[in-house]
């Protein structure tokens, strides 16, 4: 890509004066981000209380999450692109204002419907605001080790926002009611929109978005996603699935045609001619796929099998997010040793191995005996890859093109997410069905008319589904070691850049 010097200088000017107040400006970027990574588990807490007061089926349980992932995931990168063309604090505000309005409307929903429709504003709303906070840091720290500072609390924000909402949203469930966990969102959302003033805005750059790319991609996906989850509830010869199957391979089909086409694509398709890059990109997608499950099904799991309050699940999963923790700053360090590939591909077997040691689990199984183990283990796993994803996707890539290339990879693990959670929510369904037809139904039943047979069978039923699920899960760990094994090639982490500095501002598209 080329250098846009004319833009680049004032941006570069911008941010070596810094803004008035970096300390305040650095509490905002790291408020919304902590914000917009929290709602992605903060919300896993609440879905048996969500699913018991609204009525929600099986399947709407399962697109609660997948709505907010497919949105976020699919509308990312177009995110980083407008805020490139109309100016990064200007598309942070939009963005901020569409998720705090959204999740005003997802605490007030009465129904399936609208709670899904406001993760999906929410998604979009993050999807704005996510690219625009990474880039603000740029235009409003200094290079140096203001900037490096500043990108390592934002850094933070990520791992502590997954923990964070494991546990808010347990306290919020269990001590006022399953709508705070969206209307916590409104005062933190009002607060960052106030303090968006201390943000130095950058210059615009000259392009255009490509929405025909947006909606062909992002619609295609959900028409996918649409499509595995309606099999798996109906039938894979039922009219509406076949239909949904056709229209998700026709979008997605006109989506990379668009993409080889524009001179500004939502998706670079050069960035993949590299074995390292698409192989990261390819590893990151099983990665998702078999993360988001381990949420989803833990929960429900802790929730309606071993009757654990929203409260104490939370604190449940504390092991899982320190050992993803201590793991991931592990691997930071070996990378400058090894190449991600040695890092990354033992970590998914060990994963793999988590979610094997899940797939034992018993209606009365301990929490002590077996689910901190195999929490542990599974996130010690995962935190070893992370780190040497990132590095094995940027590896080779233009500086002013790691941010779309990091991007990218957050993608991927959003995308494949969405397409896992519904693939194995359906695998989780059809044999819980199997065991016991209506399983979920017949628990709440059960235990609203105090049947403690039915309880018991269907309990027996769920946990039967949950196992079904982990095992393929482990599976996706191991096709993600597969396409690490095989494609990612990246050499180790030099200890310090060529420049022994920060790069160059990053610009999405």
């Amino acid at each position: 890509m080329s250098v846009d010097t004319s833009a680049a200088a004032p941006e570069a000017r911008a941010a070596e004066s810094g803004g008035r107040y970096p300390g305040l400006a650095l509490v905002v970027i790291a408020a919304a981000q902590l914000m917009v990574v929290l709602d992605a588990t903060i919300t896993n807490i609440a879905l048996p209380a969500i699913q018991n007061d609204l009525e929600v089926s099986d399947a709407g349980l399962a697109w609660i999450v997948n709505s907010y992932a497919l949105a976020f995931g699919g509308l990312l990168l177009l995110g980083g692109r407008a805020g490139d063309l109309f100016g990064r604090r200007r598309m942070f505000r939009a963005g901020l204002v569409i998720f705090t309005l959204a999740s005003l409307l997802g605490g007030f929903a009465q129904g399936e419907g609208t709670l899904i429709g406001a993760r999906v504003l929410q998604g979009v709303g993050a999807a704005l605001a996510a690219p625009s906070a990474l880039a603000l840091i740029t235009t409003t720290f200094p290079q140096g080790r203001p900037r490096n500072t500043a990108m390592g609390v934002y850094a933070a924000m990520g791992g502590l926002g997954a923990t964070v909402g494991l546990l808010l949203g347990g306290v919020l469930t269990d001590v006022l009611d399953w709508r705070w966990v969206f209307f916590v969102n409104v005062p933190i959302g009002v607060a960052v929109l106030a303090g968006t003033r201390m943000l130095v805005e950058a210059e615009r750059r000259d392009g255009r978005l490509d929405i025909p790319g947006a909606i062909t991609g992002t619609v295609g996906l959900v028409a996918l996603v649409y499509a595995i989850t309606r099999g798996g509830e109906h039938s894979w010869t039922d009219g509406l699935t076949l239909v949904s199957f056709g229209v998700a391979v026709v979008l997605l089909a006109v989506f990379l045609a668009v993409q080889t086409r524009t001179a500004h694509p939502t998706l670079p398709l050069r960035l993949f001619a590299d074995r390292s890059r698409w192989g990261s990109y390819g590893t990151m997608l099983f990665i998702g796929a078999g993360m988001f499950a381990t949420f989803y099904f833990l929960t429900l799991y802790m929730q309606l099998i071993l009757g654990y309050s929203a409260i104490r699940t939370g604190l449940a999963y504390l092991p899982f997010s320190f050992g993803m923790a201590v793991a991931a700053g592990a691997s930071s360090k070996l990378v400058a040793r090894y190449a991600p590939r040695l890092i990354a591909g033992p970590g998914l077997l060990v994963a793999a191995v988590g979610m094997f040691w899940f797939a034992t689990l018993e209606p009365d199984s301990s929490y002590g005996w077996h689910l901190m183990p195999a929490m542990v283990v599974t996130a010690v796993g995962l935190g070893l890859s992370f780190v040497p994803m990132t590095l094995g996707a940027v590896s080779g890539v233009a500086p002013r093109e790691t941010g779309i290339a990091s991007a990218l990879l957050n993608t991927a693990q959003q995308i494949g997410g969405a397409l896992g959670l519904a693939v194995l929510a359906t695998l989780s369904a059809s044999a819980a069905n199997g065991e016991l037809p209506g399983a979920a139904s017949a628990l709440y039943r059960g235990l609203a008319t105090q049947d403690v047979a039915l309880v018991e069978r269907a309990g027996a039923a769920l946990t039967h589904g949950y196992t079904v699920a982990f095992v393929a899960a482990g599976g996706m760990f191991l096709a993600g070691l597969a396409v690490t094994v095989f494609a990612v090639t990246a050499g180790r982490q030099r200890e310090e850049s060529p420049g022994g500095g920060t790069p160059e501002p990053v610009h999405l598209g």
